[in-house]
């Protein structure tokens, strides 16, 4: 009688990012029950990991990266994260944001004897803005793009700029939503929220501005600024007390609670891709403001399903109402917001394609190799 072959083993991967995000945390969750997972944090990692993963499957690098760059710590980090991941024996390495953790995959494949394929995730200014810092900048992220076996964008636009770089195979698919949130019972009709980063990069003295011209002739409005930066105290000392609220970092609870109240959502960078943030407020019902950036047009029409602001452009109440009239069209166009991320941008099916093409792309083996204790 023939013994029926063995099931290929689960896929061995190892995540390589920033631990205390919760955006890496997300793939976590998405991944853990797809594959055999092990992460790599250049910080540390919060507590939610304890759930997904024992220490032993996780590497805390405690290096601080900048958004400027200067990141002589992480390279610095480059051997002791190469010997662990040469006892793990990983299939893949995905490293996300690619200028950062992407060159440490890529130096450990190419220099520092781990044997795996790399699967990198670019997040937007890594692609976006870093290959235009410098010729140094463009030369890395093209190799490492080049390094990729495969790659996810989340946007249209930043595919085409990651192609023009060198990249081989992309998918394309918004960092969506784990789940659509409940139908919010009630919005304040004259509440704004914004929750990017507090630094230049995400132009929050843009919010403020903006803000300013909407409430002008509007006394009830008042807009809820989330998250942290370098510009908070800056803009804190800047904006009316009375009228915008800084609340800080927000746990997902907490924060999920703003969305359900804000009317309207705020986001204003000069580059981005697709915003987590952005289809968050989405699917929570939130009428986007945004930046005119060729993938915030991949979300919302002008006038039509959100706002798109020209640069420079300091929008009054007007502009808004005649978007939505009242309420009842705006609790319609909120619900139109929210059917197009359940169709568009949810995220686990994202990650069953991106899983299975990963299979597709791994050389069978019949079982996992040993890991050192």
């Amino acid at each position: 009688m023939s013994q029926a072959a063995n099931p290929p083993a689960r896929l061995r991967l190892v995540l390589i990012g920033d631990g205390e995000s919760p955006h890496l945390l997300k793939w976590a969750r998405a991944l853990q029950p797809r594959v055999d997972l092990w992460a790599v944090s250049s910080r540390g990692f919060g507590p939610e990991w304890d759930a997904l993963l024992p220490p032993e499957r996780r590497l805390a690098l405690a290096t601080q990266p900048r958004f400027e760059g200067g990141n002589a710590g992480l390279l610095r980090s480059l051997p002791r994260m190469a010997a662990w991941l040469r006892q793990v024996q990983p299939d893949w390495l995905a490293p996300h944001y690619l200028s950062s953790h992407g060159t440490l995959a890529w130096l450990a494949v190419r220099f520092w004897g781990v044997r795996a394929q790399i699967a990198g995730s670019a997040w937007g200014s890594d692609i976006l803005l870093a290959p235009r810092q410098s010729r140094l900048m463009r030369w890395l992220t093209t190799r490492v793009l080049r390094a990729c076996r495969l790659a996810t964008s989340d946007s249209l636009h930043m595919t085409a700029e990651m192609k023009a770089l060198g990249a081989g195979e992309v998918q394309t698919f918004p960092f969506g939503l784990e789940a659509l949130p409940p139908t919010a019972p009630a919005k304040n009709e004259a509440l704004f929220f914004a929750n990017r980063g507090l630094e230049a990069l995400y132009a929050p003295e843009r919010v403020l501005a903006v803000f300013a011209a909407l409430s002008r002739d509007w006394p009830e409005a008042r807009l809820v600024v989330a998250n942290d930066g370098a510009l908070r105290s800056t803009l804190q000392a800047a904006a009316p007390a009375d009228r915008v609220q800084f609340v800080g970092r927000l746990d997902a609870a907490t924060q999920a609670q703003w969305y359900a109240q804000a009317r309207w959502y705020l986001s204003l960078p000069q580059s981005d891709s697709v915003s987590v943030s952005v289809l968050e407020a989405m699917g929570h019902g939130c009428i986007p403001i945004l930046s005119d950036l060729p993938a915030n047009r991949e979300l919302i029409e002008d006038g039509r399903t959100g706002v798109i602001l020209a640069d420079g452009e300091l929008p009054r109440r007007s502009r808004l109402q005649a978007l939505v009239a009242g309420p009842p069209q705006a609790d319609a166009l909120a619900g139109q917001l929210r059917d197009w991320v359940g169709a568009n941008a949810l995220f686990p099916a994202s990650v069953q394609a991106y899983v299975e093409r990963l299979q597709a792309l791994t050389p069978t083996r019949s079982m996992p190799s040993p890991v050192a204790a």
